[in-house]
């Protein structure tokens, strides 16, 4: 006992993983998907397998995190036969159990966490600093057993578990309960929930930040985005402290407490996501805790268990879903390629970039339940910008195509020749056949010589400086001819137009062999002067 003891408090910080788990799903066999909530919620973007972790008991359980590389276990179990019953629960007053980790994520050999923090009161969930030298912890009196007020204590240094200091913090307020205390990953924020006044209703979650000394400056409620007029309690967060978890009887839910998730966004929170089906029961489900991305660890009063509340591990698999479209010109609808996607999550920061390929498409992976902005840009076209939201509960791929607005060509003066400026003409490689996508500028084109009756163009095309002079100079010609054909096609008058080749005799950047990829591009280009 007092070598598990001391490898339960000995300050040894590790990290855990355990093994991709292979047995049967244990879900309660008393509540079926067609009830008409879970049917609604669906799995919501997420897939769990949950089962048990070996150290459930007839009383209840509850996970309370992490430490030292081991898992903090509340427990209502009696210990010796003259152990109290705590009459709010009719079961024995909670005490902290430190739980030895499997590489298969069961748990075994819960021994006392400290006898120093175990009273004969109920202790219930703790929560440290990274540094594991500062512990939260929640106690109730016998007068008051249903009423937890919130602790700090210090490891003494060098000490094998001497919890010392013992300081009943100020965010405590006289009759009301304090629970559920959680630390962020960085140790910057300590939150709990709580049934003080000022809040919805029931309990609320707030946040309060760390001071240097491990007590708390104000605590700030969570809002109604996260809080409801009912209970919501335990909260946690994701490994990277981007998402909040926690238990809700108030959102959309199946029953009792379910777990939902939340984005931590700059500006508050995302809407709460219920976790879904696949975890959620008409049971309470309570205590989530990730132990890595994907894996960890609830409390359930589930009927299968063996206690009145049990707990059990998890996989965690989030459903891949896609955004995908087309990026098309609004008046032709003809499909452009080469367009930058850039897709913004609700705090405006670019989460994915990309160019629609060759048929226009473009795709990305994307979160359930996100609120998101996708702006598309092309050269020779306006920007256009849309608001998405991945909020189909049975839907894992979504289509939204964009439509881009052609800029109007433009006269201008160059190198003291006027010109008709449009968009680059992009030819397919080593071919005179002018690209769909190019049809647009061409016939902006044509909106400006109908707009200037009297108007003549000459139409030069130039090729950059890779290949064979003769055969680029051949090629430009072609591809001069192309465009002054495409030009007739639509109605302009042969007598206005004339076509010419240079090929790469008249670069635009006269890189010779130290031409950027961007340079030959421009200089591939056709050129529309106007004759006087």
């Amino acid at each position: 006992m007092k070598t598990k003891l001391y490898l339960c408090i000995v300050f040894l910080l590790a990290q855990f993983s355990f093994a991709q788990d292979t047995a049967e799903n244990i879900e309660d066999l008393n509540y079926s998907n067609s009830d008409l909530n879970s049917a609604a919620i669906g799995n919501n973007g997420y897939s769990f397998l949950t089962l048990d972790t070996g150290i459930n008991t007839k009383f209840s359980e509850f996970g309370s995190g992490f430490f030292m590389n081991k898992f903090i276990m509340v427990s209502a179990k009696k210990l010796g036969g003259f152990a109290k019953i705590d009459k709010s629960t009719d079961e024995g007053y909670r005490n902290l159990f430190c739980v030895d980790i499997n590489k298969d994520g069961t748990l075994h050999s819960p021994i006392l966490f400290s006898r120093i923090i175990n009273t004969l009161d109920n202790e219930d969930q703790v929560a440290f600093l990274p540094d594991g030298h500062t512990m939260y912890f929640t106690r109730s009196t016998e007068k008051g057993s249903a009423v937890y007020k919130l602790y700090k204590t210090q490891l003494e240094k060098n000490s094998k578990g001497n919890w010392v200091k013992q300081q009943l913090l100020d965010i405590n307020v006289d009759g009301y309960s304090i629970e559920n205390p959680f630390v962020s990953p960085n140790g910057d924020k300590l939150y709990f929930s709580s049934n003080k006044p000022g809040g919805l209703g029931g309990y609320d979650l707030y946040v309060a930040k760390i001071k240097p000394d491990g007590t708390l400056y104000e605590a700030v409620n969570l809002g109604d985005r996260i809080n409801t007029a009912q209970d919501d309690k335990y909260p946690s967060t994701s490994k990277d402290g981007k998402q909040i978890y926690f238990s809700s009887k108030g959102h959309a839910n199946i029953g009792g407490f379910d777990v939902f998730t939340s984005r931590i966004k700059k500006s508050g929170y995302s809407r709460p996501v219920n976790l879904g089906s696949t975890i959620n029961t008409k049971y309470d489900e309570v205590s989530f805790f990730l132990a890595s991305r994907t894996r960890g660890y609830l409390s359930s009063d589930k009927s299968l268990g063996k206690g009145k509340y049990d707990i059990y591990k998890f996989n965690m698999e989030v459903i891949a879903q896609q955004l995908k479209g087309v990026i098309v010109d609004s008046e032709t609808k003809i499909p452009l390629p080469n367009a930058k996607i850039t897709l913004f999550n609700e705090d405006g920061e670019a989460v994915a970039v990309v160019n629609s390929d060759d048929d226009a498409n473009y795709k990305f992976v994307i979160l359930p339940f996100e609120n998101y902005t996708i702006t598309a840009v092309k050269d020779g076209f306006e920007d256009n910008t849309i608001d998405f939201v991945a909020n189909n509960t049975n839907q894992t791929e979504y289509n939204e195509d964009l439509e881009l607005v052609a800029e109007k060509a433009v006269i201008v003066e160059i190198e003291k020749k006027m010109m008709i400026v449009v968009n680059n003409i992009y030819f397919d490689y080593n071919k005179a056949s002018i690209k769909e996508e190019s049809q647009v500028s061409l016939n902006s084109i044509i909106a400006v010589l109908e707009e200037h009756p009297d108007m003549k163009i000459e139409i030069n095309a130039h090729t950059d400086n890779r290949g064979n002079d003769a055969y680029n100079l051949k090629l430009s010609k072609k591809r001069a001819a192309s465009a002054m054909r495409y030009l007739i096609s639509r109605g302009v008058d042969q007598d206005r137009l004339i076509s010419n080749g240079y090929g790469e005799t008249q670069p635009k950047y006269d890189c010779k062999t130290k031409c950027t990829e961007q340079e030959h591009q421009d200089n591939r280009r056709i050129e529309f002067v106007i004759m006087e």
